[in-house]
């Protein structure tokens, strides 16, 4: 059987020119002049570049899932979230997701896997976001949070969780969609 991502033409656009608007640690983002197969043009396509990130479905030993709640000032929200962050330039993805782990909750250890990767906009962002299941960390130390983050940790059982997710309480689509797919496998919906 063919995979259906080979049975395809990969259609891959032409980029004639590329500028870059804005290149700043947080944001960096180019115009794009391209040429599409069948020739049509887009003079200016926008690209967002951003580094990998990575986000970790974390569980304690008791069955406790590991949530964060934290302000998002884009939507002006605060909601639930699970843990989440960025790849460090050369650091790969299950080092990223254990760093930001500790960080940002204190917990550590316990069963890594990798669990999916998605993209938050394949359309104009160069980055994917890696997601692990941890199962059965613990708390080792406190939190090292850097001066612009307030988070705080919650620890919630499967139906809150469940809660959350039933009722559109958890806005990150990279963050949900991992989440739906632990439920749906796990048979916890």
């Amino acid at each position: 059987m063919t995979h259906l991502s080979q049975t395809h033409n990969d259609r891959k656009w032409e980029i004639i020119n590329s500028e870059y608007l804005i290149r700043r640690p947080w944001l960096t983002a180019r115009r794009d002049h391209v040429r599409l197969p069948n020739g049509a043009e887009n003079k200016e396509y926008y690209v967002l570049e951003y580094p990998d990130w990575v986000n970790v479905i974390a569980i304690t030993d008791e069955g406790k899932f590991l949530m964060e709640r934290q302000y998002r000032h884009g939507l002006q929200w605060t909601g639930y979230e699970i843990c989440a962050g960025v790849c460090e330039p050369g650091e790969i993805p299950l080092e990223a997701a254990r760093r930001e782990l500790l960080e940002e909750t204190g917990y550590s250890g316990g069963q890594w896997e990798h669990y999916m990767t998605i993209s938050g906009n394949t359309s104009t962002m160069t980055n994917v976001c890696h997601c692990f299941v941890a199962t059965g960390v613990k708390q080792s130390a406190g939190q090292h949070l850097e001066p612009t983050e307030d988070i705080s940790i919650h620890l919630l059982d499967t139906a809150e969780v469940r809660e959350l997710l039933v009722n559109d309480e958890i806005r990150q689509a990279l963050m949900a969609a991992p989440l739906w797919k632990y439920f749906a496998e796990h048979k916890l919906l």
